[in-house]
């Protein structure tokens, strides 16, 4: 299907469900969600284990076809324990794993199949017992971090450092930083006098933020029809 043809009514709609999913069935299982979540295919969205946190403003894109997963596992030492930050973004596929701490600040995006774990969950000798391996990671505010990065035990990543798509990140990446490769390696810097547009700006003022959304859903979808919607369901063709 190469357009959209849900009538604006019927997203209205959807729309509404799913805000009570994410209120009723989500919110819950963090140990703390601050106001504002927002989810994309909530029901893609996995939650195993205690001490998982998120801040406010956080938009979390699930897909059916790639979960996003956070992950706290206890052990007889500590209960793993992962905080993220307020404006964070979140794209399909993301994977947090936490036998420690992750530790994750504001205004950071991750793109799709970003994987995040502070521990080698065996060790190279004692293959039986899990968990001894663990050191925490840290990612300071404004990261970003491309598709499908890999960020290792006991690593910091400064404060608007970027890494490119499909780095393994095994140490410590400063502040203001481009870093790529495997193991990923600083290749540029950011220059931090520079006038930076973070996250944040989007819900400066929240309430017309949302507004803005939903007046672009009407813009796009309020010629659809509910028959040419249920006719492309069923029996699409090169129009849709």
């Amino acid at each position: 299907m190469r357009r959209n043809n849900t009538p604006y009514f019927v997203k209205r709609i959807y729309s509404a469900v799913n805000r009570f999913y994410v209120r009723r069935f989500i919110a819950p299982q963090f140990d703390s969600v601050g106001e504002g979540l927002d989810i994309g295919h909530p029901r893609h969205l996995v939650i195993f284990g205690r001490n998982i946190h998120i801040g406010h403003y956080a938009q979390i894109i699930a897909a059916p076809d790639n979960c996003i997963r956070f992950t706290t596992w206890p052990s007889k030492q500590r209960s793993g324990e992962i905080r993220i930050g307020d404006y964070c973004l979140i794209s399909p596929g993301v994977r947090i794993s936490a036998a420690h701490s992750i530790r994750i600040g504001d205004n950071c995006m991750f793109a799709a199949n970003v994987y995040i774990s502070d521990s080698d969950w065996h060790g190279i000798y004692n293959r039986i017992r899990p968990f001894r391996c663990t050191k925490p990671v840290v990612l300071e505010n404004n990261v970003w971090l491309g598709e499908s990065v890999i960020v290792n035990k006991g690593v910091t990543i400064g404060e608007n450092s970027v890494v490119g798509a499909g780095a393994v990140v095994t140490k410590d990446i400063p502040p203001n930083s481009i870093a790529a490769g495997n193991p990923a390696r600083v290749i540029k810097s950011i220059n931090p006098n520079r006038r930076m547009l973070k996250r944040e700006l989007l819900f400066k003022d929240a309430e017309h933020y949302f507004y803005n959304q939903d007046q672009l859903d009407r813009y796009m979808l309020g010629k659809n029809s509910l028959w040419n919607w249920l006719l492309s369901l069923i029996k699409p063709n090169q129009q849709d």
